[in-house]
């Protein structure tokens, strides 16, 4: 191996070219294989340095995405015909709704598939590069009551701020006294203008001001997540919607 191999891993060390650098002698070996130009060769190494933190990056957004264990929706059964048909999901699978900050509202009762389609949207967002975060009702109150208490909420509160897309399960589902509606409210009027939601939830809009037990903060809530939004109703299987 050539003497300049440990300076050069030095090198891309204190460059933070971490993947160049651990890997240095195998990508040389395959170099000498190939005999790429010297221009070849140094667009060969970045690429490797760039797809391997591209991978990193997947795997932690990953991680602090939290997705339910079922989110692959190349595992969707479009014979559950209370479901969305091939060409609506594939449609909400290009992403366009997200790169133009629209939100989907997922609405229907228990078992039609509303967690497990916006966990799957939320897995082809990170798979294409958007900070996307799965959190039920529950997790969402939790933070907001204790960001300013906790570092873990603070850092919580602060990334979700940060996000490209936020999807809230189980939105409405039961009844929420007057200072966490509040704090919701807030939450979401602080975010919605640039940040995408998908929000599933087994209560029609209607409904939602007697969770809160406040029509005009429901108003309010409802017109920030319904402004560019696209409402899916899903059918159980007594094929009656929610009205």
């Amino acid at each position: 191996m050539s003497q300049y191999v440990s300076q050069i891993r030095r090198h891309a060390s204190r460059l933070r070219l971490s993947s160049i650098g651990s890997n240095l002698p195998a990508l040389l070996e395959r170099a000498e294989q190939s005999s790429p130009s010297y221009d070849e060769f140094l667009y060969n190494l970045f690429c490797y340095e760039v797809q391997e933190r591209e991978a990193k990056q997947r795997v932690l957004r990953m991680k602090l995405a939290k997705l339910p264990l079922n989110h692959d929706l190349e595992q969707y059964d479009y014979s559950f015909t209370s479901g969305l048909v091939p060409t609506q999901l594939n449609q909400l699978r290009e992403l366009n709704w997200l790169d133009q900050c629209y939100n989907i509202m997922l609405s229907g009762p228990s078992g039609t598939g509303k967690t497990f389609i916006s966990a799957g949207l939320g897995y082809d967002a990170i798979r294409k590069g958007y900070k996307a975060y799965f959190r039920n009702m529950n997790d969402i109150l939790a933070m907001l009551r204790l960001k300013e208490l906790t570092t873990n909420a603070s850092k919580e509160f602060k990334r979700l701020c940060e996000a490209q897309l936020i999807i809230i399960d189980d939105v409405m589902s039961l009844p929420l006294n007057r200072e966490d509606g509040n704090r919701f409210f807030v939450f979401i009027n602080q975010i919605y203008e640039s940040t995408s939601f998908i929000i599933t939830t087994n209560k029609s809009p209607a409904e939602w001001a007697k969770s809160l037990d406040d029509d005009t903060l429901a108003t309010a809530l409802l017109d920030r997540l319904l402004y560019k939004c696209q409402l899916i109703q899903l059918q159980g299987y007594d094929n009656n919607p929610i009205m």
